[in-house]
Parts: C-alpha cells; structure tokens; sequence
C-alpha cells in the first residue's frame, strides 16, 4: 500500500478558479492541507500547475459545457476569475454556481471599484455599493450571485474587496518610462493598494475564518494620494516623476479607461481582516514594500 498517495487522495478537496499569478501565490499555501484543483483555460499552463502542487483542469467559464466535470469536485473554492470584458452581468459567476455542491464554501475575490468614487471618504465594508463603471457593475453583480447561490443551498461565501495589487512584476513602471501624467495635487485622489503575497495569504485565512456572506476589505494600511504613489515608485527605482496636469488637462491626455481609475478616490477601512481574520500582513505599508523590491532589484 503506498502510504503516500493514501494520504494525498484523502485531503479535502480545493478548487482554484482563475489560477493566475494570485493563484499561484496561494497554492503554497494550501497543498499540504488540500489536495488543490486548479482551473485553466489554457492547457499550456498545466505543467507549471502540476510543477506548483496543483491538479490542472482545462475549463473555461465562457464555456458551461466545459464546466460540467467540476460539479461537485470540492467542498471549498477560491475564486479568482475575473468577469467577462463586456455586458451588465458577469457570466462566468454564473456558470460557476451552476456546479459548485450545496453547502461548499467560496472565497470569492472581488474589487474595491464596487465602491464608485467616495470623494476620499473613509470606505467600511459596511458602505453601499455605488459602481461608476461596466467593469465595477460586473463584479457587483457576481457578489449578488454568489450571495444569492449560498442562500439557495446553505453554501457560505466570503468576499475579499481587493483594490490595486502590486508585486515586483506589478509596479507602473512602463508607465512612468512612457511619461503618461498624473493629477496635480489638488486633484489628486486616494488611491489603496495590496501586495499579492498577502491577497494570497488573505484568501487562505478567508477558507477558515471568514464569517459566512461576510465582506472584507483587502487592503493594506497605507494612506497613499495615487500621483505620491506613482512618485514613490519612480524615486526608487531611479525614473523620473510623472508630470502633474490638472483634471481637465489629465482628461485630453490619457485613455478614458485610465481616467476611470483616477477619478475615484476612497480610504478603505481595513481593520476587518485583522479583527475577523487575524491576518497579519507581510507587506503593511506599500513605502517600505516598493523600496524593499527596489532594493531587490539591483
């Protein structure tokens, strides 16, 4: 009897949806205590799934048929997938309830962009949803399907409201070598930020201690105006500043989806994941963080 494989089929069962670079953080995590699925649309990415602890699934959640072998699979979900790049609804959500089991439990993570733009107010996850945008609508409305699946079946749900994710491949570096401006002072907005490391630690704690329907704010403890954090970034890694337009100015010079990012400004209340979740976070405050992978980078 080989002992080994005993153990490795008789752990609980974890389904990873969305495994991408937040995904792949998590699995260190999990893969002793789990025996982790990991969805892929993309069966080139099985082999670094498999080299990463996972067992590869080829679905794709634009496809419910492809869908159809995961029914059941595992009692706990983490759910990283984005929406769909287009429509009111967010399909996908709904083509993963259609096979999750009655009673599982779902970490699903979603954006702080449900929260529309707070004019720089403090932002508990007690505040009302207001989206400004397609893209916020979307995740609004899987937070609504995934509330209303746990209610059909006596499954429980956390939400995880992450706002911009940062790693040393997630900085806007590109964008400061391009020169692409930022608001001057006066316009400026509030912006928050989350390092994956901890999004992945964050959505391990949610699997155990999470509240069932429970709303947390992933967010670290920095207190940063968006044009500061561009100039934090640019002053440790050597680059120039951004230059600083005005609103009105900033308007003719960047993408309309780039604006939509600097025209909501909000300080998320974050003191949930450490009352509720215990988490400690790795990456507090994001000015030691990019200094430290400045740092690193030499």
């Amino acid at each position: 009897m080989n002992t080994k494989n005993n153990v490795r089929f008789n752990k609980p069962r974890l389904l990873i949806v969305g495994c991408g670079d937040v995904g792949m953080r998590l699995l260190p995590l999990v893969r002793e205590r789990f025996r982790v699925f990991a969805v892929t649309s993309q069966p080139a990415r099985a082999a670094a799934l498999r080299a990463a602890g996972a067992v590869p699934v080829v679905a794709d959640l634009d496809r419910p048929e492809t869908m159809k072998r995961l029914a059941g699979l595992a009692q706990r979900v983490v759910h990283l997938a984005p929406p769909q790049q287009d429509g009111a609804l967010d399909l996908r959500t709904r083509n993963l309830t259609a096979i999750l089991p009655e009673g599982a439990r779902v970490v699903y993570v979603s954006t702080t962009g449900v929260y529309g733009d707070r004019g720089g107010a403090a932002t508990p996850e007690t505040t009302p949803v207001a989206p400004r945008n397609a893209r916020a609508r979307r995740r609004v409305d899987a937070e609504r399907v995934l509330r209303a699946w746990a209610v059909a079946g006596g499954g429980k749900v956390a939400i995880l409201r992450a706002p911009g994710i940062y790693a040393a491949d997630r900085l806007p570096i590109e964008r400061l070598q391009r020169g692409t401006p930022a608001l001057a002072p006066v316009d400026d907005v509030y912006t928050n930020h989350i390092h994956a490391d901890d999004l992945a630690r964050l959505c391990a704690l949610a699997l155990f201690r999470a509240r069932p329907g429970r709303v947390y704010n992933a967010s670290d403890d920095s207190r940063l105006k968006m044009g500061d954090y561009f100039d934090l970034v640019a002053d440790a890694f050597g680059l120039a500043r951004p230059p600083r337009l005005a609103r009105t100015e900033l308007e003719k010079a960047v993408s309309p989806m780039l604006l939509s990012f600097m025209s909501e400004s909000r300080r998320l209340d974050n003191r949930r994941i450490g009352t509720e979740l215990r988490a400690r976070l790795l990456h507090p405050r994001v000015e030691a963080a990019v200094a430290a992978l400045a740092r690193a980078s030499k």
